[in-house]
C-alpha cells in the first residue's frame, strides 16, 4: 500500500463543482426521482439537465470536446446526483463505463468519431460484457465476432446492459478466437442503428427502476474492422482495466445514496417527537447516526483515495478500485437500512424516499462485479 499520505486533495475547484452539481440535482433531478421510480421510466429530465450543464460525461478529454475532468471530479458528479436519484447517476457513470475502453485502447479515429458526440450530449454509451451464462465468469462469454473481409460479423446476446435502448453506442466484448479463452476476446463499438441490433424487454428490478436494463441481441451484425477497440484478442484485458477505474464510480453512487439517506434521517429524528421530546435526543438514536456517519466518511476517504489512484494509474489501483466499491456499497446498504429503521413504520412506506434509497443501494453490491468477486480481486492484489 502506498506510503504517500497525500492520496487525494479536494481542491477549491472540486468544492465548487460539488456545490454546482448539488444545486442542479436538488432543483432539476430530485423533484422527479419518486415519479421515475414509481413509473420505472428513464429520467429524461435528469439527462436534459446534465447535458445542459455539461455534466453528463465530464470524463471525456478536452481534445474530443469534453471537460477533461479528473477521476475525483467524475466521482463527485456521480455522488451528488446519486444523493437524490441513483437511477439518474447512471447517466454519467455508464457514459464513462461504456466509453472508457475507447479512451484506454481505441484508435484516434475511434476516439474522434465516438467521443465527440458523447461529449456534446448527442449520444450515450453503454457497456456490453455480461451474458446469460457469463456473469462473474465473464471470460466464459459466447458472443462471437467472425472476420469477413474488411468486416466482423457479430452474433450473440448480452444481458444486464444498463441504459440499453437509450444509448446510441455500445462497447461490446466478443470472442474472436474460441481456443484462447480470455485472450481470444476482442472489443468493438456497435451502434444502436446497426442492422441486426435489437433489445429485449426492460428487466423488472428491485431498484434503479429509472435506468433501463435490457438484453442486447446481435443477429449477424456486420461492422467494419476499424470499429475494433485495440488489437484483436485484447478486449478482455481492456474490459478488466476499464473496471479498475469504473468500480470507483459505483463506490461514488454508494456514497451518494448513503449520504442522501443519512441527511433525510437526520432531519426526521430532530422533528419526530416521542415520550415528550425529539427522538434525536435519545442516545440509542445518536449512536446509530454516529455509526452511519463514521462508516460513510470512511467509505468516502477510501473512494477519493481510489479516485486519485485512478487518475495516476497507480500500480495498486486494482486493489483500491475493488476495495472502494466493496466497502462503500456495503456501507450504503447498511446506512440506508438503518435510515429506514430510524423512520420506523414511515420508513417502510413509499410516502418517504428511504425505502427507494434502500432498494437502489442494493445494486451497488452486485453490479460491476459482486462484492464476493471484489474480495477475490482484492485477495489476488494485496498491497
Amino acid at each position: 500500500m502506498s506510503a504517500d499520505f497525500d492520496l487525494y486533495q479536494i481542491s477549491e475547484e472540486h468544492q465548487m463543482l460539488r456545490e454546482t452539481v448539488r444545486g442542479l440535482a436538488e432543483a432539476k433531478i430530485a423533484p422527479f426521482a419518486t415519479e421515475v421510480d414509481e413509473q420505472a421510466r428513464f429520467p429524461q429530465e435528469a439527462l436534459d439537465a446534465l447535458v445542459a450543464s455539461e455534466l453528463h460525461a465530464v470524463h471525456v478529454p478536452e481534445e474530443y470536446g469534453g471537460a477533461g475532468a479528473d477521476a475525483l471530479a467524475t466521482v463527485i458528479v456521480i455522488e451528488e446526483v446519486a444523493r437524490v436519484c441513483v437511477s439518474s447517476s447512471l447517466i454519467p457513470a455508464v457514459n464513462k463505463l461504456g466509453s472508457l475502453p475507447v479512451i484506454l485502447s481505441g484508435s484516434e479515429e475511434l476516439k474522434a468519431k465516438y467521443l465527440a458526440p458523447l461529449a456534446a450530449g448527442d449520444a450515450m454509451f453503454s457497456y456490453c460484457l455480461s451474458e446469460p451464462d457469463a456473469g462473474s465468469d465473464a471470460a466464459g462469454m459466447k458472443t462471437r465476432a467472425v472476420r469477413d473481409g474488411d468486416d466482423y460479423v457479430l452474433n450473440g446476446v448480452k444481458r444486464w446492459i444498463t441504459n440499453a435502448g437509450v444509448s446510441e453506442y455500445y462497447t461490446v466484448m466478443a470472442v474472436t478466437d474460441p481456443e484462447k479463452r480470455s485472450k481470444g476476446i476482442s472489443a468493438f463499438v456497435v451502434e444502436k442503428g446497426d442492422e441486426g441490433v435489437s433489445f429485449g424487454a426492460p428487466e423488472k428490478k428491485l431498484g434503479i427502476k429509472g435506468s433501463p436494463t435490457r438484453e442486447v441481441y446481435f443477429d449477424n451484425v456486420r461492422i467494419p474492422a476499424s470499429r475494433m477497440i485495440g488489437a484483436e484478442g485484447t478486449g478482455f484485458a481492456t474490459a478488466m482495466k476499464t473496471l479498475d477505474h469504473t468500480r470507483i464510480t459505483i463506490a461514488a453512487q454508494a456514497l451518494g445514496v448513503a449520504q442522501g439517506a443519512l441527511d433525510y434521517a437526520k432531519g426526521y429524528v430532530h422533528e419526530r417527537k416521542q415520550f415528550g421530546k425529539a427522538i434525536a435526543e435519545f442516545q440509542g438514536i445518536q449512536f446509530m447516526l454516529a455509526d452511519m456517519a463514521m462508516k460513510l466518511e470512511a467509505a468516502r476517504q477510501l473512494t477519493y483515495a481510489a479516485a486519485a489512484k485512478s487518475q495516476r494509474v497507480d500500480s495498486d489501483l486494482t486493489f483500491f478500485g475493488a476495495a472502494a466499491k466493496c466497502f462503500a456499497s456495503d456501507v450504503a446498504m447498511e446506512v440506508t437500512t438503518d435510515a429506514v429503521q430510524l423512520l420506523g413504520g414511515y420508513g417502510y412506506t413509499r410516502d418517504y424516499p428511504l425505502e427507494r434509497m434502500m432498494r437502489d443501494a442494493k445494486i451497488t453490491q452486485i453490479y460491476e462485479g459482486t462484492n464476493q468477486v471484489q474480495r477475490i480481486v482484492m485477495a489476488r492484489n494485496l498491497p
